[in-house]
């Protein structure tokens, strides 16, 4: 009976040790987001992001650690930028300057919350307009990702693409799931360029805009 025992638990053991080295030998390219091998409609996870490979039978997750270089607090004036983009064209954050601008960090495009973040802002952009604001979204996504989905979506506002997430880490964004996965939070900047809200909601997208509206509107 202990000997029958000690079996079943070497090999649940190897069968552990299998799908641990199993996780840890595949490296992806993609490393701003958590992927998955299996197609999925659905995800509890609001920044996953879906890789589709037939070369893979496994699960396996991005072991990309981001690392944060500095913070931005309240009352201060962010680090300055320049990116590019959805149409390739040079961004820089002294362009806003005059006017309020809400500045949000997703984690990629095409992402079940993310998707619903940038379309609640796109539902709402006439009363950001209205209250005088520019909006942003940033995330480390290239150019061409950023026009599919800006165009898909009928987004009216400017995406920039932050690739190697200098911006992020220069503004000290935090990062969620053990620093696995890019953190979703937004900022709004006075018409001075300081920072008077900074809102973080990784899993309640829908929710950035309402409180950035909030603020905006008793400015």
């Amino acid at each position: 009976m202990a000997s029958a025992t000690a079996a079943s638990a070497s090999l649940s053991l190897s069968k552990h040790t299998l799908l641990a080295s199993s996780l840890s030998t595949h490296s992806p390219k993609q490393h701003s987001s958590l992927f998955l091998t299996k197609s999925s409609s659905h995800s509890q996870i609001y920044g996953l992001k879906i890789s589709h490979s037939s070369s893979h039978s496994t699960p396996y997750f991005s072991t990309k650690i981001f690392t944060i270089s500095a913070k931005v607090n309240k009352g201060t004036v962010p680090p300055a930028f320049t990116l590019k983009d959805q149409d390739g064209k040079n961004v820089s954050l002294s362009k806003f300057k005059g006017k309020p601008v809400v500045v949000y960090f997703y984690p990629a495009d095409e992402t079940p919350g993310c998707t619903k973040q940038a379309c609640a802002f796109r539902d709402s952009y006439e009363k950001f307009k209205k209250a005088g604001a520019e909006v942003v979204g940033i995330s480390g996504d290239d150019t061409s990702s950023h026009k599919a989905f800006a165009k898909k979506y009928r987004l009216p506002f400017t995406l920039l693409s932050d690739e190697g997430n200098k911006v992020r880490k220069d503004w000290g964004v935090p990062s969620d799931l053990f620093g696995t996965l890019p953190g979703r939070q937004t900022y709004v900047l006075d018409k001075s360029g300081k920072v008077q809200l900074i809102y973080n909601n990784q899993f309640q997208p829908e929710k950035h805009i309402d409180e950035t509206l909030k603020l905006l509107q008793s400015l």
